[in-house]
């Protein structure tokens, strides 16, 4: 890995090579540390836009790593569909609740001071998950259950501690609203999955077969659905 010295600070950075981009950009993230990222120069020159930025850069670790995991600050990342997003934080005071603006981009969350908490912060990021996995999961559920002949009787949203989803007996299929933080090829298997459980409720030989008529690949979807976190 490069590093670079600057005063008695060592920085050590990666590159990941990005063509098409006008200029380089840094960011540096909790976990994966400083990025350069941009058309593939040599080294030398990379160390140069590095100690350009050094105060920036060393500013910047300094803030997360005093974060903590699972804090919601400026600067954090967030997982939503796949993809983890920038988070920018705004204190807006006249403001009475929290809003979360996705610019497909990032994640702007206007807060008034009195609401500028962790508490309320996860709190809002959750009901926020809630309403678009209503938004963009039902509408896909509705879809693949047409398209398979698979029929459910309703649909909820919950928050499981231990599964994606679940159908009842009675053929209501329940999704894990974080759902909505998985790549849409995954939330697919996930309706499919339960919906092939209005026809057989056990994972048993009979509904891998059923399955595999729906989703050919279902292997490697279901072994990275298991290597995705809850």
């Amino acid at each position: 890995m490069p590093k670079v010295q600057y005063g008695n600070r060592t920085i050590d950075y990666s590159f990941t090579e990005k063509e098409g981009l006008k200029s380089h950009y840094i960011i540096v993230e909790k976990g994966a540390g400083v990025i350069l990222k941009g058309k593939l120069i040599q080294e030398e020159f990379a160390n140069k836009l590095i100690l350009k930025k050094a105060k920036w850069i060393i500013d910047k670790l300094d803030l997360v790593s005093s974060i903590s995991e699972g804090d919601i600050v400026t600067g954090s990342r967030i997982q939503y569909l796949g993809k983890k997003y920038y988070v920018e934080l705004v204190i807006v005071e006249d403001f009475t609740k929290i809003d979360i603006d996705f610019t497909e981009s990032k994640f702007k969350v206007s807060l008034p001071t009195h609401l500028n908490s962790q508490e309320h912060l996860l709190q809002a990021f959750d009901n926020y998950f809630r309403v678009k996995a209503q938004e963009k999961i039902e509408p896909i559920l509705r879809k693949k259950s047409k398209s398979t002949g698979l029929i459910y009787s309703n649909i909820k949203f919950m928050k499981l501690q231990k599964r994606w989803g679940s159908c009842t007996p009675t053929n209501t299929i329940i999704i894990n609203y974080n759902a909505i933080k998985l790549p849409y090829s995954l939330i697919e298997y996930l309706v499919v999955h339960e919906l092939v459980h209005t026809k057989v409720k056990s994972h048993s030989k009979e509904f891998w077969a059923e399955l595999s008529k729906h989703i050919p690949n279902w292997k490697e979807l279901d072994s990275k659905m298991y290597g995705m976190k809850l």
